[in-house]
């Protein structure tokens, strides 16, 4: 069992407060988006056995079956298969999907054949894995989920009264659903960038001056003026999550995080095709690929399980859980069969094996569990817990 050194990543959509006030530590001003905990070539972490500091990456491929376990290793292969983060949004994040399996792999295959390199701001695919992900929240949490059914979201778009915006409100009122998204997503994004800007600005101030359920997309035009992915976002679900409430991101699903600090655990990869909402590149062609044209209510994931609280999902590459612990109450054991890394979000609890001795934690502290290694939590304070399902 090893204490992991982890990275924050300064995006600039972080809170400049989130992560500071969780750890303990004073803000230094600049933001503090995610802290990335795992083993992605981007961002190790880090860690220590008495030889000096290396990478979770590099331990993991000194002896993938040590670490990880055969059961994991035959399944995923020799790497660690999810991405556990803390992500604290002071800002819209742009608003995003990402590829099933095997438009991840051609679509890797393809840029890779074309020599595009990995770094090119243009560059749609960074590895040829899926990413569906979780988020948990530890504040009450803003975001944007899913499709809106297309009438509903056709009398959100004319309970503005910007005129400009009523062919898209007709064109969601066609017939098939997933034609008419598909129509209206289109024409958004193709659409003249001046004439864009202009509706964007139009539609924001009626966000702002009408609030209620529009409250949500007022504010995206400040951060992001004339982006027509204010435009798209209305289209979307709102969700707000309370803390210990979830979601579950799923392939091909628009989405977008507003506010708050959560816990995020995903599959192991990078791989972002945007809509809106960021300067970055944005590649229609390829987005409308990928995205899933299925309006529904986004379902909000509350924990199963006593003692060990369980965020069940449909995937096996990432298993989110959550124990909180009282003071009195009896050591919980962890299951052994796995690699784990265990996240403290508060309190001041403790994890130990026989092989590792004890290891207090504090909140944002975080410790990797290879497979094989028996661990237990003890004292008071909430511990999640990241690992596989084999």
């Amino acid at each position: 069992m090893d204490r992991l050194t982890n990275t924050i990543r300064p995006y600039a959509w972080g809170s400049t407060t989130a992560i500071p006030a969780l750890i303990g530590v004073a803000p230094t001003g600049e933001p503090q988006a995610e802290m990335w905990m795992g083993a992605h070539r981007s961002a190790p972490s880090r860690l220590d056995r008495g030889a000096g500091e290396t990478t979770l990456s590099e331990v993991i491929a000194a002896d993938p079956e040590g670490e990880l376990g055969l059961a994991a290793v035959s399944k995923f292969g020799p790497r660690l298969p999810f991405l556990l983060k803390l992500l604290a949004a002071g800002a819209p994040l742009s608003l995003q999907v990402h590829p099933d399996l095997a438009q991840a792999e051609d679509g890797f295959e393809d840029e890779e054949r074309r020599g595009v390199p990995i770094d090119a701001p243009h560059r749609n695919y960074k590895d040829a894995n899926h990413k569906p992900e979780l988020v948990c929240a530890l504040t009450p949490f803003d975001g944007l989920c899913g499709f809106r059914p297309p009438l509903a979201a056709a009398e959100l778009l004319e309970g503005l009264g910007v005129d400009s915006l009523k062919p898209y409100a007709d064109l969601l009122r066609a017939h098939p659903e997933e034609a008419a998204l598909r129509e209206v997503l289109t024409a958004v994004l193709t659409a003249d960038r001046a004439e864009t800007a202009r509706t964007v600005s139009e539609a924001a101030a009626a966000a702002e001056r009408l609030g209620g359920p529009y409250a949500p997309y007022a504010g995206l035009v400040h951060h992001h003026p004339g982006d027509p992915g204010v435009i798209a976002a209305m289209l979307l679900n709102h969700v707000r999550l309370q803390p210990g409430e979830a979601m579950f991101l799923g392939a091909g699903i628009p989405h977008a995080y507003l506010d708050g600090l959560g816990v995020e655990l995903m599959a192991n990869s990078d791989n972002v095709l945007r809509c809106g909402l960021t300067p970055k590149h944005v590649d229609v062609p390829e987005l409308l690929k990928v995205v899933a044209f299925e309006p529904g209510d986004p379902a909000v994931l509350r924990p199963e399980g006593d003692g060990e609280e369980v965020y069940e999902t449909p995937i096996d590459e990432f298993r989110l859980s959550r124990f909180v612990l009282a003071t009195g109450g009896a050591p919980r054991a962890l299951s052994d069969a796995t690699p784990q890394i265990l996240l403290c979000t508060a309190g001041s609890p403790k994890a130990s094996s026989a092989q590792s001795g004890e290891l207090p934690l504090s909140p944002g502290e975080s410790v990797f569990v290879p497979a094989g290694e028996r661990a237990e939590l003890s004292g008071t304070g909430t511990v999640f817990r990241a690992t596989v399902v084999v």
